[in-house]
């Protein structure tokens, strides 16, 4: 990664997609609401029309909300991101000015964390961990994308019942107007359904798929920067710290074999004096004096006690 370049704005351009379409959609809305208001309110015989068609807005509208909230978050966790990168350029502490509760903050104190306690680095371990806790933070928008497209389908499901009923009460009185009644109305309700879900469903899974795009971008950006910026820092620190402790070890192997090349000059001096001690002791006794005479004279001399040998 160019650590050079610190300005993206990945999650930013999305917010941005999310509003134009948004404001597109309202303006579609509001020209064309005289059709939209006969498809969807009038002549409607009964109100599971408004109330199926108005689930699948409701829960269109909580996941888009989630789906929001996320980009937000993502996009200030890229506003930190490209802070702690412009820390590590200008040489300056890479926490300065990044919110303590920031992802990359947050491996940031994990690394120095595990260097203090002289703890290995598995980087496959904390990526993993990372990316199963962003997975759990999209449970519910996966869940509406997931049942979206259902819920048009049980509109149809109901909608095509109460046709059904209404063509069973026109068999059973063929001058009863009411059950064509039903008839068109479970037809309408259908079609509205139907609309509704595959309206909203493309539009949350498009930005719903956005979402898994922008979270592994952010992911794939923090590994890049622990790969390629910190684990360097604290694995070198480490290297030294093996490189010193083997210094110490050869150092100490060094010391130990001139200690055994010591102890061998030790030896050979001993034994190199006893055999002047008994090199002396033969010419003294060749020379006509014993030993133990110069001894007793020096008793003598000195009136010390003579002591047994």
């Amino acid at each position: 990664m160019n650590i050079e370049t610190t300005n993206h704005y990945y999650t930013r351009n999305i917010l941005f997609q999310i509003a134009i379409l948004s404001i597109i959609s309202i303006g579609i809305i509001v020209w064309q609401r005289a059709f939209l208001y006969e498809v969807y309110v009038n002549h409607q015989v009964s109100n599971v029309g408004l109330v199926i068609n108005g689930g699948i807005l409701l829960l269109f509208l909580t996941g888009l909300f989630r789906l929001i909230s996320l980009f937000f978050r993502y996009n200030r966790e890229e506003q930190m991101l490209n802070r702690f990168i412009l820390n590590i350029r200008q040489k300056v502490d890479p926490s300065q000015g990044v919110d303590t509760r920031s992802l990359i903050i947050q491996r940031y104190r994990t690394l120095l964390d595990l260097h203090n306690r002289r703890s290995p680095i598995n980087h496959s371990a904390l990526a993993s961990t990372l990316l199963a806790g962003e997975s759990s933070l999209v449970g519910f928008p996966r869940f509406v994308n997931s049942v979206l497209i259902l819920t048009g389908v049980f509109g149809t499901i109901v909608s095509l019942s109460i046709a059904l009923l209404g063509a069973s009460d026109m068999i059973s009185a063929i001058t009863e107007i009411s059950g064509l009644g039903k008839v068109i109305h479970g037809m309408s309700t259908a079609l509205s359904t139907t609309m509704t879900a595959i309206l909203a469903f493309l539009f949350f899974g498009y930005f719903y798929q956005r979402l898994s795009d922008t979270q592994t971008y952010l992911v794939s950006r923090i590994e890049d920067i622990t790969t390629t910026v910190l684990l360097p820092r604290f694995q070198v620190q480490q290297e030294t710290v093996v490189k010193d402790f083997s210094d110490v070890i050869r150092a100490a192997a060094a010391l130990v074999k001139k200690l055994d090349s010591s102890q061998k000059k030790y030896e050979e001096t001993a034994d190199a004096l006893s055999q002047v001690l008994e090199q002396y002791r033969t010419e003294m006794t060749h020379s006509g004096v014993a030993l133990d005479e110069i001894i007793k004279l020096l008793q003598a001399g000195f009136r010390l006690p003579e002591h047994n040998r």
